[in-house]
């Protein structure tokens, strides 16, 4: 069974640490615990299941809401396994080798392994445009988080925009909840989405997936090459402008729900020095990285989808348990997972026009309020945060770092601790490991 760590102590101990419990995380926990691992998970969630599965219930608590088959499978085996689990922690620094720092809102944890598996998931991208600091104006996972957790949006207005698949099930979810859709504005050209409708004939789950999903959404404009351009409102949200490159419509609405695919969280990675290829962590057949002893999994190894994710998780998860034969068993599956990922990758690929949405007042970072027109004469992502704070904020740059790697071609130079903001007592604590680090190990 989970053992749920519900108050921070100085250290808990694993053989195989997992850093974030969505499907990747949760798959390559219950396989490493399969192989009679000392398994742990970190999450900076209240609960297992990341973004796709949010609200998953721990161990003997009702599901609020009736859950997806597979996602009450996994959460089944994952629950029944000999798991510790330690919720609402975020992973802020790596004072030495195998061990992690992390705070709670209790305090500072440290988290001693022998073997570490990354599954630290992806988030949103996020694209400058007139308008899109407007109240009303959010990310489609966020919007549908947000719902998730409580908030109403029956007879509400919303028009969902960006591209990839994820403007489906946001829509899907919304409709479900009462929202009224008005527009789901996708930017890949028509001709790339037909392709990657006809690709979806190999991977016959996905293709029921998404007939269930389009006739859900019978009824609701689906516009292919379309995209939004400004958004406008007194105090919030009022109405948004959307273009297919010739001609404009504005619509009313109370919501936009925009994203325009999503990003890899490689920070942690990147800051235990793991090898990075095109934005994505580098990963071998058996999902260890450049850093001995270092796993990856499911998103942060490039944007593939669940089966992706889960299937590389229980990879991960037996290789850092030692039991390689088990881990090879699904490489086949991988593979096929993998093709997935490629077709996604080709097909929602963002176009060239949506670098010119931004105007020289838009901001760019919303933290520390940087104009496009103090960027442009930059160089550098360097340069630019010194110059200007960008990427500075309380964000860490995970909102504006993606759109200036797209709107300039700038990639981050170095990640340093802390990677998300944390209280100076835990700055002290890992500052203390760090001169000792044998003290975290007694």
């Amino acid at each position: 069974m989970i053992k749920q760590v519900t108050r921070a102590s100085q250290t808990q101990h694993f053989d195989v640490l997992v850093a974030g419990a969505g499907p990747a995380g949760m798959a390559a926990a219950y396989a490493a615990a399969q192989s009679r691992a000392r398994v742990g998970v970190v999450d900076d969630n209240s609960g297992p299941g990341g973004q796709i599965w949010r609200g998953l219930p721990v161990a003997g608590e009702t599901p609020v809401h009736a859950l997806p088959k597979q996602a009450a499978e996994w959460n089944a085996r994952f629950s029944n396994a000999k798991i510790a689990m330690i919720f609402g922690a975020k992973v802020f620094a790596h004072p030495e080798p195998g061990i992690l720092a992390a705070e709670t809102w209790q305090g500072s944890v440290v988290l001693d392994f022998r073997k570490l598996v990354l599954a630290t998931g992806a988030r949103e991208r996020f694209l400058p445009f007139p308008g899109w600091t407007l109240p009303g104006v959010m990310g489609a996972g966020g919007l549908q988080a947000l719902v998730k957790s409580g908030m109403p949006i029956r007879g509400a207005r919303v028009v969902i925009a960006g591209t990839g698949p994820l403007l489906l099930a946001v829509a899907d979810y919304m409709r479900h909840a009462g929202a009224r859709i008005l527009l789901i504005a996708e930017q890949a050209p028509a001709n790339r989405v037909r392709r990657f409708a006809t690709k979806l004939l190999r991977h016959p789950a996905k293709a029921w997936q998404a007939a269930k999903l389009r006739a859900s959404l019978a009824g609701v404009p689906y516009r292919m090459g379309t995209w939004p351009i400004a958004a406008g409102g007194t105090d919030k949200l009022e109405w948004v402008e959307v273009t297919e490159g010739k001609k404009t419509q504005r619509i009313a609405c109370d919501y936009l729900a925009c994203g325009f695919h999503l990003v890899p969280n490689t920070e942690l990675a990147a800051l235990l020095g793991c090898q990075m290829d095109a934005g994505c962590v580098h990963v071998d057949d058996l999902q260890e990285t450049s850093v001995e002893g270092v796993y990856c999994a499911g998103e942060p190894t490039g944007i593939g989808g669940l089966e992706k994710a889960l299937v590389e998780g229980e990879i991960a998860g037996y290789a850092a348990a030692g039991d390689t034969a088990r881990a090879r068993q699904h490489f086949t599956a991988r593979a096929v997972a993998r093709g997935f990922a490629s077709a996604l990758e080709e097909t929602f690929a963002l176009r060239a026009e949506l670098r010119s949405l931004a105007a020289p007042e838009t901001l760019v970072c919303r933290c520390e309020d940087v104009p496009l027109k103090s960027l442009e004469r930059h160089k550098s992502w360097r340069d630019a945060k010194l110059q200007t704070r960008c990427g500075m904020g309380p964000c860490q740059g995970r909102v504006c770092g993606p759109a200036v790697e797209f709107l300039f071609g700038w990639s981050p130079e170095s990640v340093r601790p802390p990677i998300f903001p944390a209280r100076l007592e835990s700055f002290i604590a890992a500052a203390r490991i760090a001169r000792d680090p044998a003290a975290a190990r007694q």
